[in-house]
């Protein structure tokens, strides 16, 4: 469906507008000077590990362990990706190393 450039504008504005409220609310709700809760300060510490765990089993929950190949290329890209993680403290390189070897994994054994 064609969109004008006026509807794109609006969306682009709309989607601009959002992100930089996003962005500047936490500024405005906790100045400089002020305390953060306790709440937040707790929420900033564990939310980070609970989202990746979630992750984790969202990508693990259609995982066949009694077919072939037993569910080997996602326990060794899963093995893998956490010893790089540990190992080197790298987001980007932990994820991408694991994610290809993934793939690979995945072509060989189909």
């Amino acid at each position: 469906m064609p969109v004008d450039a006026i509807t794109s504008f609006l969306i682009i504005l709309a989607v601009a507008l959002t992100t930089f409220a996003t962005r500047v609310f936490p500024f405005l709700v906790f100045p400089r000077g002020k305390e953060i809760p306790d709440v937040v300060k707790y929420l900033g510490r564990v939310l980070t590990p609970a989202v990746i765990g979630m992750l984790v089993v969202y990508c693990l929950r259609s995982t066949k362990i009694l077919a072939a190949p037993y569910g080997l290329p996602e326990a060794a890209a899963v093995i893998v990706t956490a010893a790089l993680h540990v190992w080197k403290r790298n987001n980007l390189l932990s994820i991408g190393v694991g994610t290809v070897l993934y793939m690979f994994l995945i072509q060989c054994f189909s």
